[in-house]
């Protein structure tokens, strides 16, 4: 069974996205091995938080990612300069990793400053979810539905119209 590891810095804070988090990591069960790495956020003083700061925090977030990533697995970090894909080429994706020997894909999604230069560059693929800003918690619920429907069509159910 393929292993889907999906690293987040900070917590989830409202019940709402814990609730549908949870839904789709039982929905996943089915279809790959997920684990869901949560770790913690640097802190940032917000009066003082200058460009160098904010890098040293991306830093040390960047290296918790790293450690975190499973030994094998292909990297994709999602980050706004990312690449845009369809439901359907997520799933290609994650087909095409499958197929490739390097079947277990890891996730990072980084703090609201972003990932670290480090991750970006450590990653197989940059990925990203829309020319928009989300919050980067909502982003952690919209990737895991968009995990479950790219296994949705791998297996060929109903679940992707």
């Amino acid at each position: 069974m393929q292993a889907v590891t999906v690293i987040c810095v900070g917590r989830l804070g409202q019940p709402f996205l814990q609730q549908g988090c949870a839904e789709y990591a039982k929905r996943l069960s089915a279809f790959c091995d997920l684990r869901l790495v949560e770790l913690p956020e640097e802190t940032i003083r917000e009066k003082a938080a200058g460009e160098a700061e904010i890098r040293r925090a991306l830093q040390k977030e960047g290296e918790r990612i790293l450690a975190a990533v499973p030994k094998n697995a292909s990297l994709v970090a999602l980050c706004i300069e990312g690449k845009q894909l369809g439901s359907e080429e997520l799933a290609a994706f994650f087909q095409q990793k499958a197929l490739s020997g390097r079947a277990d894909v890891a996730f990072a999604v980084g703090s609201s400053h972003g990932l670290s230069d480090e991750v970006k560059a450590r990653a197989a693929l940059r990925l990203s979810m829309s020319r928009m800003t989300f919050p980067h918690q909502l982003a952690r619920l919209m990737l895991l539905e968009q995990i479950y429907r790219a296994a949705s069509i791998n297996a060929g159910t109903r679940y992707h119209k």
